[in-house]
């Protein structure tokens, strides 16, 4: 951003609106937790969070398309992996316990 914040039409920092999304996604997500608890669609909403959240920050907070192809690519793909990750532990968790076990 180079120093200057843009303003929004509501008067807020773009910076100011991506941190109250995060909080209101925080938010959202523990709510589903509570309202969801053990079903087993709940852990793709929880990585489609997570998903967002990390698309957020690299975007905003990183500013990722301002940096070097390699690091834009590195950060966008850690956050497309976690989600995935969390899947695969959430669904496949003794499995993959089973195979990383000495």
């Amino acid at each position: 951003m180079n120093g200057v914040e843009k303003k929004t039409p509501s008067g807020l920092t773009a910076l100011t609106n991506a941190w109250l999304g995060l909080v209101a996604l925080t938010l959202v997500s523990l709510g589903l937790g509570q309202w969801f608890h053990g079903k087993p669609w709940l852990q793709l909403l929880v990585a489609a969070l997570v998903w967002l959240k990390g698309h957020v920050v690299a975007r905003r907070f990183i500013e990722v398309e301002s940096c070097h192809p390699f690091i834009r690519r590195v950060v966008n793909g850690f956050v497309a992996v976690t989600p995935l990750a969390l899947l695969g532990l959430a669904y496949f968790g003794a499995q993959l316990a089973r195979w990383a076990t000495l």
